[in-house]
């Protein structure tokens, strides 16, 4: 990402106060997240994928999104790098899997898959929404790893801070937005 495309902060406070926070969902007691306000917004969501991109500019050679709404995030950060998006999926969604990796969730087990079309030792930035407990974002650098490829580094647009995930999900994590 050129200079140029350095993130609009004006833009990234107003992306930061459209996320918002729905009591009570899916479980009681749980504090959802709620991007899509920022998706909607052109100028907000330009300016925190480029605030996801820019520590790792020139140092990756895809990008990775983790299912459902790291896609979104991935999508739009692969346009504006310039690069190829690899979308890791739950299992069961794709058509010809060739890695996969279980992990535990706060309420069971999941499991994450992706696809080999990726040459040995490519370099992929891995992004999601939100870091909470860290195990997905771990799983998806296992699962990277596992294909062959190198992980250039890890981004998330929320950070969930009282959570911890960093623990699990490595210290090296960048986070736009912190709660």
């Amino acid at each position: 990402m050129n200079r140029a495309l350095a993130p609009d902060t004006t833009a990234l406070a107003r992306a930061e106060s459209l996320i918002g926070v729905i009591p009570d969902y899916p479980e009681p007691g749980i504090l959802f997240r709620d991007i899509t306000p920022m998706l909607a917004d052109a100028r907000a969501l330009r300016a925190s994928v480029e605030a996801l991109l820019g520590p790792f500019d020139g140092t990756f050679d895809v990008v990775a999104g983790l299912e459902a709404r790291g896609f979104l995030l991935a999508g739009a950060a692969a346009t504006i790098a310039g690069v190829g998006l690899v979308p890791i999926r739950k299992a069961g969604k794709l058509p010809r899997p060739a890695a996969s990796v279980d992990y535990a969730l706060e309420y069971g087990t999941a499991t994450i898959e992706a696809h080999d079309d990726l040459p040995a030792g490519c370099r992929v930035l891995l992004l999601d929404d939100v870091l909470a407990t860290g195990g997905t974002l771990a799983a998806g650098r296992r699962l990277v790893r596992e294909l062959g490829c190198a992980v250039a580094g890890t981004a998330v647009l929320l950070e969930l801070d009282d959570l911890g995930g960093r623990a699990l999900a490595g210290e090296d994590v960048h986070a736009v937005f912190h709660a």
